[in-house]
């Protein structure tokens, strides 16, 4: 038996590499990311594929392949195929991030396998997420006596969220069809599904009006709630969004907070996108001050809010902050027989009794490491200039004869060219997709009330002056 066991060992001993494979491994890698973000300004934001190509096949050998084998299949069948999402010419949807310095709290974070969801298995993984929601607790407003967990994003913020809301209002099975759920056309659909996973599909969903800015009519919305009372149904729930992904929209935060305490209604604001946008410095027509956009957020029950759109960060990070942290304990909370043996101290809690996972990756570290690699003004200043290209790219692209939605609340702006004949729409979808084929940017699109828009979401920090020039340089020679 033992000489078996010794045989198996000899072989699996190859899992944990010495020291001189370990350094020609990082040395390829090391080599293959740097070239991978300097050539980045020089790549395609988009690579037209072929319907129906798959680019990776999985071809698992009895003893593995080299490195460089492995890196150029990459290089060429997943880098070089679809969208780019680490190029600042990624100018559709949400963008993501991708810090450098994010990367390295990444590694170091797979390498130590720190566990951040148990304190009495990881205290330091555990205490450094729990600070940083501690932290994030401040920037929206919270009280100290607030909590929260990070999430993958925003889908998963959002369910934990409406999940402690139905907690909080001690919901049972049989009431769900009497309660009424408030949100506009633009909340993100992750709220939908959200809703659907908490059970609560056979809520009776309220979708309330907006004004000329796609933003929630606060005194349409309080109509809906009183005529809701009088049928004698419970008005439950009021989502808010803190940037819409269609518009960029801030909803009035302020006066929706204000309705949902006076109708006691469980208040969550969707800041997934925008949410980081409050620590800008820049003035608003509008609002006063760009902040300002942001009154009111701190009177929410919940908040979603996504370091890894806001703080670009690689994906697979989102955060959501609660003030009701016992509700949201009751509603996450299980203790197996097999972790009898764990505790808390008594100010600190486990992120795995306030979300439903147990086993959790410390992506907190990324964000850590970010944080104290840069600091915060280079995030505000980043920040800033995203808005401030939006804002320059709503004048621009008005001079070339587009039309535009309303003023930008934040870096999203959308926009559509009305040609003397022919179907508008149809003209629009040619734009978009003479844009994308030539994958310098890649823009998307959206319709709104049965009617085509392109979408401009300046949110990459690799995004600068030289992207949007260049993409109001194609659109100039599109339309000619």
């Amino acid at each position: 038996m033992q000489n078996k066991i010794l045989a198996k060992e000899s072989v699996a001993k190859l899992l944990n590499p010495d020291q001189k494979l370990r350094q020609e491994w990082i040395d390829k890698i090391v080599t293959f990311s740097h070239e991978f973000v300097d050539q980045l300004e020089a790549m395609k934001a988009y690579h037209v594929i072929d319907e129906g190509e798959i680019p990776l096949k999985l071809q698992i050998t009895e003893n593995g392949l080299e490195l460089e084998q492995i890196l150029s299949d990459l290089s060429q069948n997943m880098i070089k195929k679809g969208l780019n999402p680490a190029s600042g010419g990624h100018l559709g949807y949400i963008p993501g991030g991708g810090l450098y310095s994010g990367a390295i709290g990444d590694f170091l974070a797979a390498i130590t396998n720190q566990y951040a969801g148990i304190y009495y298995g990881g205290p330091g993984a555990v205490k450094i997420e729990n600070e940083l929601i501690r932290w994030l607790c401040g920037l929206v407003g919270f009280p100290s006596s607030s909590f929260g967990n990070l999430t993958s994003g925003g889908s998963i913020a959002n369910l934990i969220a409406i999940v402690t809301a139905r907690e909080a209002h001690s919901i049972k099975a049989i009431e769900i069809p009497n309660l009424c759920i408030y949100l506009s056309q633009q909340v993100h659909h992750s709220v939908h599904k959200a809703i659907r996973i908490a059970g609560l599909a056979e809520a009776q969903i309220r979708f309330v009006p907006t004004d000329s800015n796609y933003r929630i009519d606060v005194e349409s919305t309080k109509n809906i709630i009183i005529n809701d009372q009088k049928q004698g149904l419970r008005p439950f729930l009021l989502i808010a969004s803190a940037g819409t992904t269609d518009t960029g929209a801030v909803d009035p935060l302020f006066l929706l907070g204000q309705l949902a305490q006076n109708f006691k209604l469980w208040y969550h604001i969707d800041a997934a996108y925008g949410g980081f946008f409050k620590l800008s410095t820049l003035d608003h027509p509008e609002f006063g001050t760009q902040s300002n956009a942001f009154r009111g957020i701190e009177l929410a029950d919940s908040v979603a809010i996504d370091p890894h759109k806001g703080l670009f960060l690689s994906y697979g990070l989102g955060a959501v902050l609660i003030k009701d942290v016992k509700s949201m304990y009751a509603a996450h909370y299980y203790k197996a027989s097999y972790m009898q043996d764990i505790w808390n101290p008594e100010d600190e809690f486990s992120p795995a009794d306030l979300s439903p996972e147990l086993t959790k990756h410390f992506r907190g570290l990324r964000l850590w490491m970010s944080l104290h690699l840069h600091g915060i003004n280079p995030f505000i200043a980043a920040l800033d200039e995203k808005i401030l290209l939006t804002r320059y790219f709503y004048e621009k692209v008005q001079q070339l004869g587009f039309t535009v939605g309303p003023y930008p609340d934040l870096s999203v702006c959308i926009y559509r060219f009305i040609p003397k004949t022919g179907n508008a729409d149809e003209v629009n979808q040619k734009i978009v997709d003479a844009i994308v084929k030539r994958g310098d940017v890649f823009v998307s699109s959206t319709s709104i009330d049965g009617v085509y828009w392109i979408r401009i979401a300046i949110l990459s920090f690799r995004t600068h002056l030289r992207e949007i020039d260049l993409y109001l340089g194609q659109l100039k020679e599109v339309i000619s």
